[in-house]
């Protein structure tokens, strides 16, 4: 992606605020089509933990056409979301940290793209190590007698894992060094993979039944329970894109037109969905039917394909698309967090490799292996991100109706327009929270359980709420047209 140089700026630019990789795009030269759009959601509707939910509705009483109904509101919902957020990296041309400038302040940006950046960076490390053990089954059918490795442990993780996870480590600061044109091209290649390969399991599927599958578990759930759980699972759904949602700008601030990012949202989304609430009916149908299990993840029918060779490559599937998700969700974001938090420092290379480094540092198999961690800390940084979306959302099209004052997110002058008091709106932290405690309170008090399901959208509802109300009014900024903004060369 071209972006905007700092003669092209024309303002009184912060070197504090201001690196090439925070720049705003320019409108020439933007490489994103709808179909690297579309390959972003091929690979992350797919992703081994998105299975691991949905196939949990089967085992909480969804049969096969409740599940797909479930997921299909949620892809409704879901599209809508990144229509919305899409448009924004679009018209701009910023990345998310700068997006959060315009609400929250040039300093006050540090708040929502820190925490963007530390969940993301938390399930970096986790996803690289659950992408390790599928790895480590790979070698052990090629090598078995790499076993001894497993007999061997350090800081928590064998020695065998410790190969295999810095092997994948490796292989995605590579692909980061790239930019995002690398992750770009790499989703190219693996959205294909993944869609072929996860038809190819539940076509081995279908045929290890006969064609015949079982459409739910016994004693499956009925009227209006049935109905709460469908909307639940739709919410649920929405909310775990809530990290990616909020930054989805990062992606299309490189799309060369709404259409793009329409198209590639609406076939990776909706369609690609509802194949999704397929698969997952005839992986969980079909071993169902074969022994009276529920299975938890795709690896889980991989591991019974008897013949080594078509194991390996369904396993390297599932591979390919584990470090995909991790790029693209991962990884993005706190690349340009921690280079927002130190333009001068840390470009969006550099920060990646910051990000890899802790994200290694934190050993997240020890991380995953703890519920508390998991529910609590990242559980509750989750749930700031639903406020968080609200409010930027809002600022921008409710409060502002896209005009904003683009240069001005580059500037520490204190008439600039997003200077506010010392860099931080007060107004949107004083939103944020109490729309934040909601969303925790629904996600966690156990008096409150019946809305936990739906928190995400509580506190994103909150959030954009209360941002319209408290918005000072006869604002005055710099208009953004339908079309990328082009900032005129201080030459001409």
């Amino acid at each position: 992606m071209t972006t905007v140089e700092p003669g092209d700026i024309g303002y009184d630019l912060s070197p504090r605020l201001y690196n090439r990789d925070l720049a705003p795009t320019r409108a020439e030269g933007r490489s994103w089509k709808a179909y690297n759009i579309f390959t972003l959601w091929a690979v992350d509707v797919h992703s081994l933990g998105n299975y691991g939910f949905a196939l949990g509705l089967f085992a909480l009483g969804l049969g096969a056409w409740q599940i797909v109904l479930s997921l299909g509101i949620g892809a409704m919902l879901l599209f809508v979301l990144l229509t919305v957020a899409g448009y924004m990296g679009y018209r701009t041309g910023l990345p998310f940290p700068v997006m959060s400038r315009i609400s929250f302040g040039i300093r006050g940006a540090q708040l929502p793209a820190l925490v963007r950046g530390v969940v993301a960076i938390a399930w970096f490390g986790i996803q690289t190590y659950l992408a390790t053990q599928v790895l480590t089954v790979m070698v052990l059918a090629v090598a078995p007698g790499a076993v001894g490795l497993e007999q061997v442990s350090f800081l928590g993780l064998s020695a065998l894992g410790w190969i295999c996870f810095l092997a994948l480590w490796v292989v995605q600061v590579v692909i980061l060094l790239y930019g995002m044109d690398g992750i770009r091209r790499y989703e190219a290649f693996a959205g294909p993979v993944v869609l072929v390969t996860l038809a190819a399991l539940a076509g081995w599927m279908l045929w290890q039944t006969g064609g015949s599958i079982s459409m739910s578990i016994p004693n499956p759930l009925t009227g209006g329970a049935m109905w709460v759980q469908i909307l639940a699972g739709a919410s649920l759904w929405t909310a775990i894109y809530g990290t990616f949602v909020l930054n989805f700008c990062d992606f299309t601030r490189g799309c060369s037109s709404t259409s793009a990012i329409r198209r590639g949202s609406f076939w990776g989304i909706l369609p690609n969905t509802l194949f999704f609430g397929v698969v997952v009916a005839v992986l969980a149908g079909g071993q169902f039917r074969i022994d009276g299990k529920v299975i938890e993840s795709p690896s889980d029918v991989v591991d019974t394909i008897p013949n080594t060779g078509l194991l390996l490559a369904a396993s390297a599937a599932l591979l390919v698309l584990t470090v995909a998700v991790n790029l693209m969700a991962n990884f993005v974001a706190p690349c340009y967090a921690l280079s927002n938090l130190l333009p001068r420092v840390l470009d969006f290379r550099r920060a990646g490799i910051v990000s890899a480094v802790i994200g290694l540092l934190i050993l997240p198999w020890n991380l995953y292996d703890n519920p508390t961690v998991i529910v609590y800390f990242l559980g509750v940084l989750g749930a700031l991100l639903g406020p968080l979306f609200g409010i930027v959302m809002a600022d921008y099209w409710l409060v502002r109706r896209g005009r904003i004052d683009v240069p001005a997110l580059y500037t520490e002058n204190e008439e600039g327009t997003y200077h506010y008091r010392g860099g931080v709106n007060r107004r949107a932290v004083a939103v944020f929270v109490p729309s934040a405690a909601v969303a925790v309170a629904a996600g966690f008090v156990p008096a409150l359980s019946a809305l936990e399901p739906f928190s995400w959208f509580l506190g994103a509802a909150l959030g954009a709420v209360l941002t319209v109300l408290v918005a000072p009014r006869g604002q005055s900024h710099t208009a953004v047209s339908g079309e990328p903004i082009a900032v005129p060369s201080s030459g001409h």
